[in-house]
Order: C-alpha cells, then sequence, then structure tokens
C-alpha cells in the first residue's frame, strides 16, 4: 500500500497534472485542434487562478488547520508525548553534514518544550523515511543527533524509526509504547495534518489521545484576502 500511494502521489499530483495538460495545450496550438489547445490551457488557467489567487486554497488549508485548537489546555499529568516526524530532511542532512530542517521544524521545538513542562511523561519520536527508494535513510537519527547537540536528554526518548507514513506512526508506534487504557497522551504534528494523524491514532486504538497542532500555515480568522498562499508541506 505504501508503495502503490507513493506512485499514485508521483505520477497523479495535481500541480503535476496541470503542467501536463498546459504542455499538452501548447502542443496543441500548433496542430489543426488548436481549438481545443486553446480550451485546454484556458481551463488551467481557471484553476490557476482560482486556487492561487482567490482564497480557495487557503480556505481549504484554514479549514483542516481549524479542525483542533491551538494551545489546548493539557492536564498536570500525562503519560506521555508523541511527536510525528517531518521535522528534518534526512537526504540534505547527508549532503551538507548538518541538520536540515524543514517548514515543520515547530513539532520539534514544541515535543523539546514539552519535554521540559512534564519532566515524568514518556516521549517518543515516530519517523522513518516516507521515501520510496531511500529508505536507508532515517529521520529519527537525524533527529536523535540534533537532540543530543541541543543538550536535552535523548535517554529520556524512544525513537521509533520503521514508520513511512502516518498510518504505520500509529501502529509503530503503539507497539513500542504500549499504551494502557485511561493514560493521557498529547499527539504533537503539524495543524494541516493533525486530522489525518487523530483518524490514524484513534483507529489504531490510541486511548485519551489530546491533539496538540503546530506549524499552522493560516491565522484562523476566516477573513477573505487575495494572493497566493504559502505553500503547504
Amino acid at each position: 500500500m505504501f508503495t502503490l500511494s507513493k506512485v499514485f502521489w508521483l505520477v497523479f499530483a495535481p500541480g503535476k497534472i496541470l503542467v501536463v495538460l498546459l504542455t499538452v495545450g501548447t502542443l496543441l496550438l500548433f496542430t489543426r485542434w488548436r481549438r481545443a489547445g486553446r480550451a485546454v490551457i484556458a481551463a488551467v488557467t481557471a484553476i490557476l487562478l482560482l486556487f492561487g489567487i482567490f482564497p480557495v486554497g487557503y480556505a481549504m488549508l484554514e479549514g483542516l488547520e481549524n479542525r483542533f485548537p491551538a494551545n489546548p489546555p493539557l492536564p498536570e499529568t500525562i503519560a506521555g508525548i508523541i511527536v510525528l516526524g517531518g521535522t528534518v530532511n534526512p537526504g540534505l542532512t547527508v549532503d551538507r553534514n548538518q541538520p536540515a530542517l524543514t517548514e515543520g521544524a515547530e513539532r520539534l521545538t514544541e515535543f523539546i518544550r514539552m519535554g521540559y513542562f512534564f519532566p515524568d511523561a514518556r516521549m517518543v519520536f515516530s519517523g522513518g523515511s516516507g521515501s520510496l527508494f531511500r529508505q536507508d535513510l532515517k529521520e529519527a537519527a537525524v533527529v536523535r543527533s540534533l537532540i543530543d547537540s541541543l543538550g536535552f536528554p535523548t535517554e529520556r526518548i524512544a525513537f521509533e524509526s520503521r514508520s513511512r507514513n502516518t498510518h504505520e506512526n500509529a501502529v509503530l508506534t503503539r507497539d513500542l509504547m504500549q499504551p494502557k487504557a485511561g493514560e493521557t497522551w498529547v499527539l504533537v504534528t503539524s495543524a494541516l495534518h493533525m486530522p489525518r494523524a487523530v483518524g490514524c491514532f484513534r483507529a489504531a486504538g490510541w486511548p485519551n489521545l489530546i491533539p496538540y497542532p503546530v506549524d499552522f500555515k493560516t491565522d484562523g480568522k476566516g477573513e477573505l484576502r487575495l494572493g497566493f498562499p504559502r505553500s503547504a508541506e
């Protein structure tokens, strides 16, 4: 399933489809089907305007990010803190010989902050490699080295390094940490990713999960705005 999903997205990613359609439409302009070419180019342009300049894309991002509130209240005692991968680029880290953080680095900084605030909580980083071809580049290894260099005790943290997607994050982390009924766990990941993450973790049987979204791309105010939104990771 992992391989199939990666191949599907590699071929059918919306941006790639638009590029292919634009190329086809341009080529048709130099044939007897130039009218069809103009129609294809006009359709691609309309889609780019709709999702780029008008706030359709921003509103879709905002809807996902507003599913769970920022900075939710936490109990005085929690059993553990889970943070999902997506915080570093393992390939670039190896190439440049220094930690390469992604736009999702807030997942990691909030994870460490919570670790100081809840000194008795169990901690786990879940993230292997989401690459179809480079399963040898594990995000957990990079994060372990980075956290250690920052002075936080890595012996407090369990590192799950086999997961390749969110479903495997939930299942493999559950198997590693063995959460018990009645325990409260905090899940940290990007706000845009949180709805999918919560669905996967609940399906995997995690009890009393508190979603703690970070790395917001929208302000959540629902205001009308024009212009190209920030691209989501």
